[in-house]
């Protein structure tokens, strides 16, 4: 059976052009849901496929002679393209200046981000891996800062439904269910920012995505891998630190939007079209702050058995 996604429950169609296949066996090597096989020198489908073709579209791309097209689960022969050549491509040194140049902005200038800007950011994510294609990722954009402090009024209305959660009550009764790691979360970070984040709201002040010009929200749907959105996610923040923005991730907005009639009626305002088991926001904009020096990170444990 084909693997389901919220955007196809169909296997997608593998066709083969006997004339043109070298039977090179490249299309055999590449596919894991071992649905190609050689059979008499060509290329040909095998009985008995693990799911039917997820149209991860391997074996279209490393075809040298264009004998193999995959069409279906939003995937067809148009969406070839030929790769930028290596030399083209951010070397080590590059791409390690890049991640050690980011620091998480919540400083923003509240000049607009550009739209070219913009749609460069969500080509970047989109070229994100995800457990089984088609990306079930959806992405919200909130393209000023009057739409994003529009969205975080109502998140911090929303908010104040949700006080029950963290009431000395709740949190007794809770804690033998979920244990200490979570009774201390909410005591010593949740409680404390719900109520921060309503004040400063009520009071004016942004203190949950910190009035970016820009924000965009990451999330799948139920059928997706967990990290699908989060990995898309992390592209966007380095496209846009590529560019001069400065980003941060803001995990707190994600987990507090996706149970009961409150959440289900905020999700629907804004068009944020499934509960979704992970999720991120990132925040886009000029910096109005620059930092010169950088702080070493560490793992919590790095195993070599």
């Amino acid at each position: 059976m084909p693997i389901p996604t919220s955007r196809t429950h169909e296997a997608a169609t593998v066709c083969i052009e006997n004339a043109l296949c070298t039977g090179c066996g490249l299309c055999v090597s590449v596919c894991k849901d071992f649905y190609l096989r050689l059979h008499e020198g060509k290329a040909s489908l095998a009985a008995q496929p693990i799911f039917g073709c997820v149209g991860c579209g391997h074996c279209m791309a490393i075809c040298p002679t264009g004998a193999i097209s995959v069409q279906g689960r939003s995937l067809g022969p148009k969406d070839m393209f030929s790769l930028p050549p290596r030399g083209g491509a951010a070397d080590f040194a590059g791409l390690h200046a890049l991640l050690q140049r980011r620091r998480s902005v919540r400083e923003f200038l509240p000049e607009p981000v550009a739209q070219e800007q913009i749609q460069a950011i969500l080509d970047a994510a989109r070229t994100a891996p995800t457990g089984v294609p088609p990306s079930d990722v959806n992405v919200l954009v909130l393209d000023s800062l009057e739409k994003n402090r529009a969205f975080v009024r109502d998140f911090c209305e929303h908010l104040k439904t949700l006080r029950w959660l963290t009431a000395p009550w709740f949190l007794t009764l809770m804690r033998p269910f979920w244990g200490r790691a979570n009774h201390e979360l909410f005591s010593n970070f949740v409680r404390p920012a719900l109520a921060a984040f309503t004040a400063s709201m009520d009071a004016g002040r942004n203190i949950v995505t910190y009035d970016a010009p820009l924000l965009m929200y990451f999330y799948a749907s139920p059928w997706a891998d967990p990290a699908d959105p989060v990995v898309a996610a992390t592209l966007a923040m380095l496209a846009g630190e590529a560019q001069g923005l400065g980003t941060c991730m803001i995990g707190s907005i994600h987990p507090l939007i996706q149970w009961g009639g409150s959440a289900a009626r905020f999700r629907q305002r804004y068009g944020i079209v499934h509960k979704s088991r992970e999720g991120l926001v990132v925040l886009f904009g000029r910096p109005r702050v620059h930092y010169t020096r950088g702080i070493e990170r560490s793992f919590a444990s790095v195993t070599r058995p």
